[in-house]
């Protein structure tokens, strides 16, 4: 399995950064990070909020057990940046034209070092699914099957202190 995730060390924080070229325009591609139905396709969460600098967002998720939390859209310049607060996370989009589609840059700023392994795969997975949704192409495979996949190569990449805690709910590496 192919691990594009880059872990880097941003001070005190660690951060996961994906850098994929998508053959879409950078305003098609913004419209697949900010509106409600597209975010369904991709994105962990239902965001309920508008994407201004400065405003409050609420994540909410269907799953039962999965806690609804808060965040703050830090910087939005469509279509070219967006940055939000995702709980404790920094979570941020760059989207810089290439010919006639875009390249996308995202990155998640995170406390907690031991989670960067599972976050990377999660991250790794819903940017494939982002790819498929701006296709407008159905999944070719289960979301859970796909996590389980990719993660043993973010563990291996990333190191045991990268990996210390442990897939989500949902997601057992095995069976």
């Amino acid at each position: 399995m192919y691990i594009d995730g880059q872990l880097e060390q941003a001070g005190a924080r660690s951060r996961l950064r994906f850098t994929r070229s998508l053959p879409h325009a950078p305003e098609k591609v913004w419209r697949a990070l900010t509106e409600p139905a597209q975010l369904a396709a991709w994105f962990p969460h239902q965001i309920v909020g508008d994407f201004v600098t400065g405003a409050s967002l609420r994540f909410e998720s269907n799953e039962a057990g999965v806690p609804t939390f808060d965040g703050r859209v830090t910087n939005a310049d469509p279509p070219r940046l967006l940055e939000f607060t995702w709980g404790d996370d920094l979570l941020r989009f760059e989207l810089e034209p290439q010919g006639t589609g875009t390249v996308l840059t995202f990155t998640d700023t995170f406390d907690e070092h031991g989670k960067a392994a599972r976050d990377g795969t999660g991250w790794h997975a819903c940017l494939d699914e982002l790819g498929y949704a701006l296709d407008g192409a159905p999944l070719p495979w289960d979301r859970v099957a796909h996590w389980r996949e990719i993660h043993p190569g973010y563990v291996e990449s990333f190191g045991p202190a990268a990996s210390t805690i442990g897939p989500p709910a949902g997601h057992p590496v095995n069976g």
